[in-house]
């Protein structure tokens, strides 16, 4: 009887209460091979201490970690068809969207929010890697818009977080449809005079950069971030030479023109509260200006009861 209670009962019991180890105590930098400890990793927005290596970041704690206090309300989305094609290969697109769903708690790869970043309230639309490679389909697309309508009716400034390997496959031409019907969104925010605001993530490729994610008013992109419609190895096929060193990384674009700056990940929503600052004074010092009125004996516009001289030819058009 001893045997069986001091011996038997407890094997079993830590046995059947014994808890699995996560796998992920530790997460290894890609770039320098250093091993960083999964919780610092976290805290530190999922930025490698030691080589400042910028990981992926899922888009609730990308949001989390750039409204002021980490406080947003979510902005709903319209359903859409989940499976217009029915499509299939090795497995049903049915059974992917599930898997992906489940693996990030995400109805698809969009995530916005309305919240406040340095005291301004704006909206931040976020493209999550971990759903289908933040691939635009039908659903994201339709979500992209409302978070832009929903700017654009409380007139506030939108900022984008792009993350995404290009068009979904799965949805075929109703996926392509997704670029032009995003940059009338951009459109209907550039109408609004509403600033819109690009932060381009590793990697920012294929339909995306070929839609919304190259009309910002800035363009920012995260260090080392890879931007390009095209991978590196298909130019390189295609026009049969060697691409330059850093080709399609946020520093070689910076330097060529096609992002504005190149920001640390800790300095974003500085950077973004101050650009958002600057948008709204400018917009601002626009409206209370009065329009210039032309008088009908001089021929001369007047603005804040200063004249201001026409050219002969404007002040005799009549």
């Amino acid at each position: 009887m001893n045997w069986i209670n001091n011996v038997v009962r407890p094997k079993i019991r830590s046995f059947l209460n014994k808890k699995e180890s996560p796998d992920n105590l530790w997460v290894k930098c890609p770039v320098s091979g250093e091993m960083v400890f999964y919780k610092d990793l976290e805290a530190n927005q999922w930025v490698v201490p030691g080589s400042g290596h910028h990981m992926r970041i899922k888009a609730r704690d990308r949001l989390a970690s750039f409204f002021d206090g980490g406080i947003y309300e979510e902005i709903p989305f319209p359903e859409v068809v989940q499976d217009p094609l029915r499509f299939r290969d090795a497995k049903r697109y049915t059974d992917r969207l599930r898997d992906a769903r489940n693996k990030t708690g995400m109805v698809d790869a969009i995530l916005s929010g309305d919240g406040h970043v340095g005291g301004h309230r704006l909206v931040a639309c976020v493209q999550d890697f971990e759903f289908h490679a933040g691939s635009l389909g039908m659903a994201a697309g339709e979500a992209i818009l409302a978070s832009m309508r929903h700017a654009v009716d409380n007139k506030l400034p939108f900022v984008m977080f792009t993350a995404s390997g290009g068009a979904r496959m799965q949805e075929g031409v109703l996926s392509l449809m997704q670029m032009p019907r995003t940059t009338i969104g951009v459109q209907m925010l550039n109408e609004a005079r509403l600033p819109y605001i690009v932060v381009l993530t590793n990697p920012t490729t294929g339909g995306v950069t070929a839609s919304f994610a190259m009309l910002g008013d800035v363009h920012i992109a995260e260090p080392g971030a890879q931007v390009g419609f095209a991978g590196a190895r298909v130019i390189e096929e295609t026009i049969r030479e060697k691409l330059p060193e850093g080709f399609q990384r946020a520093e070689f674009l910076r330097e060529h023109g096609v992002v504005d700056m190149v920001v640390h990940r800790h300095n974003l929503r500085d950077t973004i509260a101050s650009l958002v600052g600057l948008f709204l004074r400018k917009e601002a010092s626009d409206l209370a200006r009065p329009a210039p009125v032309k008088t009908e004996k001089t021929g001369m516009e007047q603005s804040d009861g200063e004249p201001v001289e026409m050219p002969p030819e404007a002040a005799h058009a009549e």
